[in-house]
């Protein structure tokens, strides 16, 4: 049973009012009754609000439904359908020409290009290490994955050495090439460039040479003491490449949230990014390991002028977005909280921390709290974060739009309204991105009556994606978001396959992204090359002449009509999307981890997300709905992958079966089942159900521990 305290009429769970009390406002010097009593006001303010935008958007996909239902067996008509959403109000008008003027935002973000990490905020040892891949050893990384061919032994290979080696001073001879000769063949010579101004200085051990090459910094290490400087002819021993500048530490679909514990223990996390004093302790390869954030980097410039650089990436969270409540904190009515609300009062209440120069490193050296805003439907949602942010100001006597805010064009009502939702946040904006798997399980959501949609992998080639992908950038370039604010592209999900991501990620680069999402520090510095490959600034002012891609591709959903597929066909595609959804839930219900390299029906290790559950979901109940498939096939289907997804965990000691007493199996059933009636198709109703129930049983409560599998489905 949860156990909370009066808090100016909230009622806030114990261990959350001791975490903000007690470790949060102390280093501050802010009263507690003072917060608590603004938190109020702030909630008394916005959860009404927030519960009115989640109701028109429910009465908005009411009529949509009706409006395919009306028509079905007809055509799709482009026209009357775009004139529907207009009449109730999907569609707003678009904004005159305007530019965004946000101002504080640092340069990772405002003005330069490259890596960003997504990392779940639960997870102490992940968040370090992204935090730490601002910088990233590029003969480790090479020889560490398959961008070099050939399996690695138990020791060091020296002839892939040699291929490594040869990849990196290949690099160098194109990002910073020698006035004369190639990086190869430099000899021990200290390295003269073509282009002076590319040398940046030098390290403190004199031995280390800083360059730049499309705002991004390169290290090249010198030591014929080290291994491999020893036998290599200059005695370089490493290239470091300037990787992830920034990182999402996340509280939303990369983690298992469900109560007061998980939150506070979320922010206690974050409260230690901000004052520099997380530390994390494992064994490793036989050895136990402390893991704490890098320190900044120092260099003397040719000048004799120190320069200081950060060791850490440029930190954002992610907060939740309008859907969900938590249990953390009550209101006086009774009602659980706004998670949402929630989460912008504490994160921001925690990034004073920087401001104020209270930890032992700066995050944002401009002044800004950086938080990014999910899920968002159109601008009457931006708009409502924007107010709130604005109150969260006020509260902690912030200077206006301090908290910056990146919206996630992730939802279809934001991306056929960008521009009007980019004007209503155009204070505070600091990056949009782009995300093909919530974009495609919203996309589904939205036309669930207009009939069976395409397979996932043909979805990828179909006008909307291809619209959606163009009018980010060309919208995000129109509304001045260059030298502002990051434009942003979605993950490469599978982290073991690095020589593929080398040959394809380079397009997002090459569609003027300032930056697009990788699942770790090795492909951050993988990733870093084609920054160096492509001019991202060059990019957006050629982009920045093209017509917006047209508003009618966008809005034309991905349907099947004409297409006959074979039983093959409809249960390879079935089988497909029950696998990965088994493979996730499995691992978020029993575990609580929101985010890991979970194996595809392939056996393809995929870095999965909640967002894989909304897209695969959504799939199969649109199919059910149109009668592709049955629920004797989706049952089928269950009992095959649960077996396959049993014999991929087998290795696992901790790891429960898909028996049918399964909770995770019984909420995969529900996620499927209850796929059409879902608020926006979204999984974290009925998943944060279900995990509620096995930690209930894992404590062995009785009031959860008695209910059975079938309430629960049930909700």
């Amino acid at each position: 049973m949860q156990d909370y305290r009066e808090r100016a009429g909230l009622l806030v769970a114990a261990e959350l009012a001791a975490f903000v009390e007690d470790a949060v406002l102390p280093p501050l010097g802010m009263d507690a009754d003072t917060f608590w009593s603004g938190a109020a006001g702030i909630f008394a303010r916005f959860a009404p609000e927030n519960a009115a935008l989640l109701a028109t958007r429910a009465d908005m996909q009411t009529a949509i439904d009706a409006w395919f239902d009306t028509r079905r067996g007809q055509p799709f008509d482009s026209a009357a359908h775009t004139a529907m959403l207009r009449d109730i109000g999907y569609l707003v008008p678009e904004p005159a020409p305007f530019a965004i003027d946000t101002a504080g935002v640092d340069d990772e973000i405002a003005r330069r290009a490259g890596p960003q990490l997504v990392v779940p905020m639960l997870n102490a040892r992940f968040l370090l290490n992204a935090a730490n891949a601002r910088w990233g050893s590029l003969y480790d990384a090479l020889y560490g994955s398959d961008v070099i061919p050939g399996k690695q032994g138990a020791g060091y290979d020296p002839t892939r050495g040699a291929l490594v080696i040869a990849r990196a001073k290949a690099f160098l001879d194109d990002a910073v090439p020698l006035a004369d000769g190639r990086w190869a063949d430099l000899g021990r010579a200290a390295p003269v460039l073509r282009d002076p101004s590319q040398l940046v200085g030098h390290g403190a051990d004199g031995r280390t040479v800083l360059l730049r090459h499309h705002g991004l910094h390169i290290e090249v290490r010198f030591d014929d003491t080290h291994p491999v400087g020893r036998d290599d002819p200059s005695g370089i021993a490493d290239v470091v490449l300037e990787a992830a500048l920034s990182t999402i530490c996340d509280l939303e679909d990369s983690v298992a949230a469900v109560d007061a514990a998980d939150k506070v223990a979320g922010y206690a996390n974050w409260l230690g990014l901000m004052r520099g004093d997380l530390v994390e302790r494992f064994a490793k390869g036989g050895r136990d390991v402390t893991r704490r954030l890098s320190g900044d980097r120092r260099y003397r410039t040719a000048e004799g002028k120190e320069l200081v650089l950060p060791g850490r990436s440029l930190l954002l969270v992610r907060n939740v977005g309008l859907l969900m409540t938590t249990p953390a904190v009550l209101l006086p009515g009774g009602g659980e909280a706004p998670e949402g609300i929630l989460d912008a009062l504490v994160t921001a209440l925690i990034g004073l921390h920087d401001l104020r120069g209270l930890g032992q490193h700066r995050n944002s050296r401009d002044g800004s709290i950086y938080i990014v805003k999910p899920k968002l439907h159109g601008p009457a949602e931006a708009a409502f974060t924007d107010r709130l942010f604005d109150a969260v100001e006020d509260l902690l006597d912030l200077p206006r739009h301090s908290i910056k805010v990146g919206v996630m064009d992730e939802e279809r009502r934001t991306s056929a309204n960008l521009a009007a939702c980019i004007h209503a946040v155009r204070h505070r904006i600091m990056f949009i991105n782009t995300g093909f798997l919530d974009r495609t399980g919203d996309e589904i959501h939205t036309a669930m009556r207009a009939g069976p949609v395409l397979r996932k992998g043909a979805m990828k080639d179909a006008a909307w994606i291809k619209a959606y992908e163009d009018r980010n950038v060309q919208i995000g370039l129109a509304c001045g978001l260059a030298g502002r604010a990051q434009i942003g592209k979605g993950m490469w999900a599978m982290p073991d396959r690095m020589a593929d991501m080398i040959g394809q990620k380079v397009a997002h680069p090459q569609s003027g992204a300032t930056t697009a999402w990788v699942p770790s520090p090795t492909a951050a510095t993988l990733h870093a090359l084609h920054y160096h490959a492509v001019d991202v600034a060059a990019r957006q002012a050629a982009r920045g002449q093209e017509p917006v891609a047209p508003l009618a591709d966008l809005l034309t959903p991905p349907l099947s009509a004409g297409r006959n597929w074979s039983d093959a066909d409809v249960r390879e595609e079935l089988d497909n999307n029950v696998q990965g959804l088994l493979g996730y839930v499995v691992r978020w219900i029993d575990a609580g981890v929101g985010c890991s390299k979970v194996p595809d029906i392939h056996d393809v290790g995929l870095m999965e997300d909640r967002a894989t559950l909304r897209i695969s979901s959504q799939h199969i109940a649109n199919w059910l709905l149109h009668g592709i498939v049955s629920r004797d096939e989706v049952a089928a289907s269950l009992r095959r992958m649960a077996a396959r997804v049993d014999e991929q965990n087998a290795g696992d000691p901790a790891y429960r079966p898909l028996a049918r007493d399964s909770l995770a199996l019984a909420a995969a059933e529900a996620l499927i089942h209850g796929g059409v009636a879902a608020p926006g198709g979204y999984t974290e109703p009925a998943l944060h159900r279900f995990r509620l129930a096995a930690k209930a049983l894992a404590g062995q409560e009785p009031a959860e521990a008695d209910r059975p599998v079938e309430a629960l489905a049930l909700g």
